[in-house]
């Protein structure tokens, strides 16, 4: 594995062994109550070679959730249930942030198996079906628009779910600004289409996530709090267009807080360098994703492009990834089947190389 993959690097509070980064995935496997089970603990413990997990996306709050047994962070037996995810990576010498993804409207009922608000920041539907209990696709419900006064409470629910990572032993919080979440929904123009303090220019649209991130930055500590975004993707009906326009000084706006990391989905897109974007705007670590191998992710952390660089599915068929990457070991495939179904089937019988 070249050197530029193995060395450590420190990002913010978190000190990771090297820079291969686990990227978050819904799985769809929490217990009851969205609690993570011992077979998500078995999960992440077996990946714990990697620089630093990123769980998949945690609901901060009843609200948040859209997808069928995606887990949360709001309840004791939730904080129980991560404590032992947690102390399993420690265990074994690794180090797991949390990513906080409320999903907005991006809400299918019928996944929550509660009754509970469904909220963005216009009345606008998620174009895009979601998958329901079943797996077969389902339209998204109508959301209703956020009230202003209503915010403070909606940030809160935020510091709250970063104090409780930090309770059950986390190494840190991801908030999700990308894929056409709550947090994205706000800084797009096609989701957002409010008239106050939190819409029309981007100044306004902006203003939302950066006080969701200083303000878990204030409870937890900066440098425990890293953040994902995705410019130009037009998941959940995003407007893919001129993503510089907001994300230059949303990540501007963010840098100002001294933050842990800036996670970056790169689309790869024709008329702007992203990662030629964030370097302008953002002094802190990058952690680049989206498609890369061994050596495009080396030539990126070489070029000094990227401090760390993630991997997702490549993780899911290879918990050793680290491992197979350093012997040059061939990658086994995953089986797409069973990515949200299955139990441990596709979850945790991937065998390691050595097995």
């Amino acid at each position: 594995m070249p050197s530029s993959l193995t060395s450590p690097v420190t990002l913010g509070d978190i000190a990771l062994a090297n820079r291969v980064v686990m990227a978050p995935m819904t799985r769809d496997r929490a217990g009851p109550g969205d609690a993570p089970t011992e077979l998500m603990v078995e999960y992440y413990a077996q990946r714990a070679s990697a620089g630093m997990i990123v769980t998949e996306g945690v609901q901060p709050s009843l609200v948040g959730k859209g997808y069928w047994r995606t887990p949360g962070i709001h309840s004791a037996d939730q904080i129980d249930g991560w404590s032992a995810v947690t102390n399993a990576v420690h265990a074994r010498g690794g180090r797991i942030v949390m990513q906080l993804m409320h999903c907005g409207r991006v809400v299918v009922p019928a996944n929550r198996g509660y009754l509970a608000d469904v909220i963005a920041p216009s009345p606008l539907p998620c174009p895009t079906p979601v998958p329901g209990p079943n797996g077969t696709p389902v339209e998204c419900a109508m959301p209703r628009a956020i009230k202003s006064e209503e915010i403070p409470a909606l940030v809160e629910e935020f510091v709250q779910a970063a104090r409780n990572a930090m309770k059950a032993g986390l190494d840190g919080v991801e908030l999700h600004c990308a894929s056409g979440y709550l947090i994205n929904q706000f800084l797009n123009p096609a989701s957002n289409h409010r008239d106050d303090a939190f819409g029309g220019s981007v100044e306004n649209r902006i203003r939302f996530p950066i006080m969701v991130l200083k303000a878990m930055a204030e409870a937890i500590g900066p440098g425990r709090v890293g953040f994902r975004i995705s410019p130009g993707n037009p998941y959940n009906g995003m407007d893919p267009a001129t993503p510089e326009a907001t994300f230059g000084p949303f990540v501007k706006a963010a840098d100002a807080i001294g933050l842990a990391y800036l996670h970056v989905v790169d689309m790869g897109l024709n008329d702007l360098d992203t990662l030629d974007l964030l370097r302008a705007n953002f002094s802190g670590p990058i952690v680049a994703n989206n498609n890369l191998k061994a050596d495009s992710a080396a030539a990126l952390l070489e070029a000094g492009r990227a401090e760390a660089v993630s991997f997702g599915r490549a993780f899911i068929a290879n918990p050793d990834l680290v491992e197979r990457i350093a012997i040059g070991a061939p990658l086994a495939k995953p089986d797409y089947a069973l990515l949200y179904t299955g139990e441990d089937r596709g979850y945790t019988d991937y065998p390691a190389w050595a097995d």
